[in-house]
Parts: structure tokens; C-alpha cells; sequence
């Protein structure tokens, strides 16, 4: 049983450190190939979201229970979606913020894609944490987050009026970030 988990994480660089220098030139070689290609698998995922027509084809399941598509959702504005769960701590603080956002800032659509978790979970955060949002969707298969390339929560996603990924923010999103982001979403 693990004790102290900080200390465990904590431990990881010097473990990883110990480890390569501990490896053949052969392994490091492929280590780096294995390390490349999934770098190289973001890079296309995030190139899959440049691409206009996969916004316009992206379905979507509303917590609602209604189906439509994030297009449909954007109705000609400026989108930011944000994918997040209520497990995710820089989720959880991210989200009030955001919330005052989505009342405040009418010229943008504001979706709120839950990666993985049921409408009754969705459902219970949302009214313990007070959080009156629209356009929640439910994103059981966590699709968005791979057409992302991303398997780190919170990211979120900025597109123009005409559904072009304009920029992305992987991680907790601050209000002078978000603000930052609006403006440029506004510039396009």
C-alpha cells in the first residue's frame, strides 16, 4: 500500500532517468521511435479538428437525451467547447468560471462535452455545484477527446463562426486566458 502518492509522483523523473540511462542504445532508439509516433498521433488529431467538415459531423447527445450535432449547436457563432468530467479537479475549478462565461458572453456558444460519465452523474455535479449550464452533451465514448488527440482533461477548444479550430487550451483555463481567447475568437 502506498503511503504517500505525492511522494510516489514525485519519484517518477529520478525512476525515469534511472531507466534510460540504464537502457541498450538499441531501446533508447526505440523508446524515441515508440515516444515520436505518439506525438506524431496528436499532431494528426489536431489536425482532424482543423478540418472544418469534422465539427459539422461530430454528433452529439445532450443531457437532455436529445441528439443533434456540434454545428447545429454552434448556429453560426463563435463555439468554445470545453471537455471536462466531475472527477477531474482542474475541471471542477474551471467550471464556475466558465459558467459565468457562457451567461455573460452571448455572441458565443459555450458546449460543455462530459468525457465518459452518465446523464444521473452529469446531472448530480451540475446541481451540487450549483452550475446552471446549457448545452451540456454527454460524450460516453470519449470521442471528442481522441479526435483531440488528447487523453489529459480539461481541453478546451476555441472555433470561429464558420466552425474552424482557431485554438485549443489544454489544462485549467484562467480567467485571463479565457478572456484572451475570446478576443481572438472575436478578431476572426
Amino acid at each position: 500500500m502506498i503511503k504517500n502518492p505525492l511522494a510516489s509522483i514525485a519519484a517518477i523523473p529520478g525512476a525515469m532517468r534511472r531507466v534510460w540511462h540504464g537502457l541498450s542504445t538499441r531501446k533508447r532508439t526505440i523508446l524515441a521511435l515508440v515516444l515520436l509516433v505518439l506525438a506524431w498521433q496528436g499532431i494528426l488529431g489536431a489536425l482532424r479538428l482543423m478540418d472544418n467538415s469534422a465539427l459539422s459531423e461530430m454528433q452529439a447527445t445532450m443531457l437532455s437525451g436529445e441528439s443533434t450535432n456540434l454545428a447545429a449547436l454552434a448556429d453560426g457563432k463563435p463555439m468554445v467547447v470545453n471537455l471536462w468530467a466531475s472527477w477531474c479537479p482542474p475541471c471542477r475549478h474551471e467550471m464556475p468560471m466558465l459558467a459565468a462565461a457562457q451567461q455573460r458572453e452571448t455572441g458565443v456558444r459555450f458546449v460543455f462535452a462530459n468525457q465518459g460519465e452518465n446523464a444521473t452523474t452529469v446531472q448530480r455535479y451540475l446541481s451540487a455545484g450549483q452550475l446552471d449550464l446549457t448545452n451540456v452533451m454527454l460524450d460516453r465514448d470519449t470521442r471528442l477527446g481522441t479526435v483531440a488527440g488528447s487523453m489529459v482533461l480539461p481541453i478546451t477548444l476555441f472555433y470561429d463562426a464558420s466552425g474552424r479550430l482557431i485554438d485549443t487550451h489544454l489544462g485549467e483555463l484562467s480567467a485571463a486566458a479565457l478572456a484572451s481567447k475570446l478576443n481572438l475568437l472575436r478578431a476572426h
